[in-house]
């Protein structure tokens, strides 16, 4: 695995390198995927590496850990409150009774910030999707997956964790359950209902419970649509 974090250091550097641009943009959430994110950036363009603090009426204690972890690896750091952004934009529109058309607000405001930064900066994007997240569709579309670049999108949650070791992040993040913080007390492995565990060792070809097994390929196959370009009307066809 250090082999392998390595490679995706010269692969970011490559890739924001052919574009021309001078440095990454991503967001960093407290979480173990974006701290990874944020950590392989600081490794490869180190000031030219901007972490951005993205609360939307958020946890206190994700800010906090962002923080913890942008002062652990020396990252320059912003906080953009997006609250009064998400209120207006509902305020703007309608409150729908669909608490799921709401939560997804959020990670979009945040690409949308992310790409400000990055045309005023000459950045690109990074996203913090993991192997596990893009077989399941467990994102938000045009939200993390909104980006120039996925340096982790092929590593499991396993993997992801274990590259995190090896840079040494912060026990406390490394720990932490896994979240989107969509709303307050916010899992992961609820909303999924089947833990990182069982989806990595589905994706790994390891033998899992049928109902499992089913539920994760249920949720694979109707999320084909957010791992593709969109639909394109061709002539003649």
């Amino acid at each position: 695995m250090k082999n392998e974090i390595e490679k995706i250091k010269k692969w970011l550097y490559k890739k924001v390198s052919d574009a021309k641009a001078d440095g990454v943009v991503f967001g960093i959430s407290g979480g173990l995927d974006s701290s990874v994110v944020a950590k392989l950036s600081v490794d490869t363009f180190n000031e030219n590496a901007l972490g951005l603090i993205m609360p939307i009426h958020s946890n206190k204690e994700d800010e906090e850990d962002a923080i913890l972890l942008s002062e652990k690896i020396n990252l320059r750091y912003k906080k953009v409150d997006l609250s009064d952004t998400y209120d207006t934009l509902l305020s703007s529109s309608f409150n729908s009774e669909n608490l799921l058309a709401k939560q997804n607000i959020k990670p979009r405001l945040r690409m949308t910030t992310l790409y400000y930064y990055a045309q005023d900066n000459n950045y690109l994007v990074i996203g913090p999707t993991n192997k596990s997240e893009f077989y399941t569709g467990y994102f938000t579309k045009h939200g993390d997956t909104g980006c120039d670049l996925m340096p982790i999108v092929d590593f499991n949650k396993k993997e992801v964790f274990e590259i995190g070791e090896i840079l040494g992040l912060p026990r406390k993040i490394l720990d932490k359950k896994p979240s989107a913080g969509l709303y307050q007390g916010q899992s992961d492995e609820e909303d999924m209902g089947f833990s990182y565990k069982i989806l990595d060792s589905h994706i790994d070809g390891i033998e899992v419970e049928k109902t499992y097994k089913e539920k994760i390929e249920k949720m694979h196959n109707s999320s084909y649509h957010k791992r593709s370009m969109p639909q394109m009307y061709k002539r003649g066809e």
